[in-house]
């Protein structure tokens, strides 16, 4: 296959509807930025852009392929083989790698690993940052990651950042992960999203931060209803300022 001739990443939504504003939300890992963002996307009837999971999915990639996270070049043309797509039906949202639905071999305590080193090579980001570029550019599109707001989109329309303690995130993944029936330790768990934060926080390349112009949200005592209430009203105020309509 001639990849230079298909998009890389390309976003499948069955009958969606797509309106302006574009949506940034940012924080690190086990904040709640996958579930609010699905839910701020269904709610507006916008596309829901997860890009932690495409820096999961080029680090599935190279994991099945042997590739080491510190050989850049490797990465640089695994990121032009591969072709991502996000799917919604029936309100369900996968993610497949060629085809393939990766959605839960994403979200290993080994992938989220190997995804800090992946998501540190310049070149990956770079790959990654134009699609989401390309993806978000017309509007209607809710992006969650760790440098929406600060690289991909700083002139998005509105920007949300997320946290919470690292002990009470690390407690989600741990549920998360054992609903999923993995077999994890809460220490351990805890202390690997205590490691994956020094890692976004200190990478060179757009590393984890607050933009200025965000709205900071603290999700260690609130569910999330909670949140989901805080945005939409966050939201509400920006439409009826007449900013909806207007490029960012």
């Amino acid at each position: 296959m001639d990849f230079n001739r298909v998009p890389r990443t390309a976003y499948r939504v069955p009958g969606s509807s797509v309106k302006n504003l574009i949506i940034a939300i940012d924080g690190p890992s086990g904040v709640g930025k996958s579930t609010l963002s699905k839910l701020l996307a269904r709610e507006l009837g916008y596309i829901n852009l997860d890009t932690g999971a495409m820096y999961r999915t080029v680090a599935l990639a190279a994991s099945r392929r042997g590739i080491d996270a510190r050989d850049r070049a490797a990465l640089q043309k695994l990121c032009e083989e591969i072709l991502i797509e996000f799917v919604r039906e029936g309100g369900e949202e996968s993610v497949l790698l060629n085809g393939e639905d990766v959605s839960r071999a994403i979200r290993t305590p080994e992938i989220s690993i190997l995804t800090a080193a992946v998501a540190a090579c310049p070149e990956v980001r770079k790959a990654m940052v134009e699609r989401q570029r390309e993806l978000g550019e017309a509007g209607g599109v809710v992006l969650e990651g760790r440098d929406i707001g600060s690289v991909v989109f700083p002139q998005a329309d509105v920007k949300f950042f997320l946290k919470a303690s690292s002990e009470i995130r690390g407690q989600r993944r741990f549920l998360e992960l054992q609903s999923q029936g993995a077999e994890v330790g809460l220490a351990r768990t805890i202390a690997d999203v205590k490691a994956r934060d020094d890692a976004d926080i200190n990478r060179s390349t757009s590393p984890l931060k607050k933009a200025e112009d965000a709205v900071l949200i603290d999700t260690t005592e609130l569910d999330i209803p909670q949140v989901l209430e805080r945005m939409l009203t966050v939201i509400d105020k920006t439409r009826k300022s007449g900013q909806e309509g207007q490029p960012g």
